[in-house]
């Protein structure tokens, strides 16, 4: 097989995996480790993936760049209905809770809307809306003000005040990124301190993120990984991020059957 041709299957595996490792590449294509790491590189030069310590990732985007709630939408729909199916499990009736804003928790509304006598605080305007539509009258949200982000979140000043004179039981907070150096993150920064808020309204703190977070870092830090009472991924999440949590004595809960 020519470089080329490797680098293409190389190419095609991340895309589809989100990672791979060097050894398992070398055992594939019968090459030594040395030669796996050279297109690699060669890759990690154009741009076409992200080298990491012992293999590679998908390329990330900038640390400022933020998709639209649109756009978000679409990744990972397997993935994300089944986390939210696995969080809405967590919710008993009467309890109050916080939705951060973010397609998974916008997922998890659709969940929650059969749950009766719930609270729910959210920054998030798709969530609000689910629970709008559905009408239950044993139901009751509060909505944030703010300014709105191209994820449809409601952030800044107005959305901080409003939160930080409330207390919930339990906060679904949606992530941009996951990493042991930059903990939960967002692109952006008016957001991450509305999120900031929420943590600190919530009595207990569990983070929707689908594998491909892992790794991807944010701007501005949200909360460190040790924050979290619970991390609701698929299985894809990789054993490094498993080992990472497991070591702060975060509770790992894997929604099955998450796939495209």
């Amino acid at each position: 097989m020519l470089a080329q041709q490797r680098q293409a299957a190389i190419l095609d595996r991340v895309r589809v995996s989100g990672g791979v490792r060097v050894s398992d590449l070398a055992a594939e294509f019968g090459v030594s480790d040395m030669t796996v790491r050279r297109d690699l590189e060669t890759l990690a030069e154009r741009g076409l993936l992200a080298k990491v310590h012992g293999g590679a990732t998908r390329a990330q985007p900038g640390s400022t760049d933020e998709p639209g709630f649109a756009a978000k939408s679409a990744r990972q729909r397997g993935e994300k209905s089944a986390i939210a199916a696995r969080a809405a499990g967590l919710v008993d009736a009467g309890s109050a809770i916080a939705l951060s804003a973010g397609t998974t928790t916008a997922e998890l509304a659709r969940r929650l809307v059969t749950v009766p006598r719930l609270t729910v605080v959210t920054n998030s305007i798709p969530a609000a809306e689910v629970f709008h539509r559905s009408g239950r009258a044993d139901q009751t949200v509060v909505l944030t003000g703010g300014v709105r982000t191209p994820s449809d979140a409601l952030v800044g000043p107005v959305a901080v005040a409003a939160l930080r004179t409330l207390h919930v039981d339990l906060l679904f907070l949606g992530v941009h990124g996951m990493s042991e150096r930059a903990g939960f993150s967002t692109p952006n920064l008016l957001e991450a301190e509305t999120d900031r808020a929420l943590v600190a309204a919530a009595d207990r703190l569990v983070v929707l993120t689908d594998h491909t977070k892992w790794g991807t870092q944010g701007i501005s830090s949200i909360a460190e990984l040790a924050a979290a009472h619970a991390v609701v991924s698929d299985p894809g999440l990789p054993p490094e991020a498993r080992t990472s949590l497991a070591e702060r004595g975060v509770e790992l809960l894997i929604a099955e059957g998450g796939t495209e």
